[in-house]
């Protein structure tokens, strides 16, 4: 499986933090959030919609509508790196 599979697109925020948004494909965002799930530290859930996370020293912000937000990052190769390894 690639990013292709999963990801609708990937996204830089403006600011003084890189943080990146990732969008999941509709029809594969149930499967890829329990592959994230299963891969991840579960810092705190809210009402199991909105989960925060932690993924080699990244910080993810994960909803259940299939919308991520990375922090942490270096730049765009290390989130399509990260999500690689969250999603095979």
């Amino acid at each position: 499986m690639t990013l292709e599979t999963y990801v609708a697109r990937i996204e830089e925020t403006c600011g003084a933090e890189k943080d990146f948004v990732v969008v999941l494909k509709y029809e594969k965002k149930d499967e890829a959030i329990n592959k994230i799930l299963r891969k991840v530290k579960l810092i705190r859930s809210v009402a199991n919609i909105i989960y925060d996370l932690e993924f080699q020293k990244a910080t993810l912000r994960l909803y259940k509508n299939g919308k991520i937000i990375i922090k942490n990052v270096k730049n765009r190769k290390d989130v399509e790196a990260k999500l690689t390894s969250l999603l095979s």
